[in-house]
């Protein structure tokens, strides 16, 4: 089996609450709103990220993105007012912080490797 992309979604309560909070954990807007209860992010080649509207699964989701550098990253994050958790080591070569969407979706930057 070939896979071509990879689409990790977020389910929320309401689609453009969650739509407006995502623009600035991800410093811009959709990529495309192919219907009016989803959101696409080309995060990568192969990586989207969806927000879908699904009251009775929202806040069920754990996303992992990986950053370049994490301290830079929390830092952006804060500067558009969203804070993440502390920054912890997990492992012996990664670092990782985490903050929730308004729905409690969880979202954790990770490095790794640790530079």
């Amino acid at each position: 089996m070939d896979i071509a992309r990879v689409l990790m979604v977020a389910p929320v309560q309401d689609v453009e609450t969650a739509v407006t909070w995502y623009e600035r954990l991800l410093g811009r807007p959709a990529d495309s709103r192919p219907m009016p209860s989803l959101a696409d992010w080309h995060l990568t080649a192969g990586g989207w990220l969806q927000v879908f509207e699904d009251p009775e699964r929202a806040g069920s989701t754990y996303l992992n993105l990986e950053v370049p550098e994490l301290d830079g990253a929390v830092t952006e994050l804060a500067a558009r007012g969203l804070i993440a958790g502390p920054v912890r080591p997990g492992g012996t070569r990664t670092r990782f912080a985490s903050l929730d969407d308004p729905d409690g979706n969880r979202i954790t930057l990770l490095e790794d490797p640790v530079t």
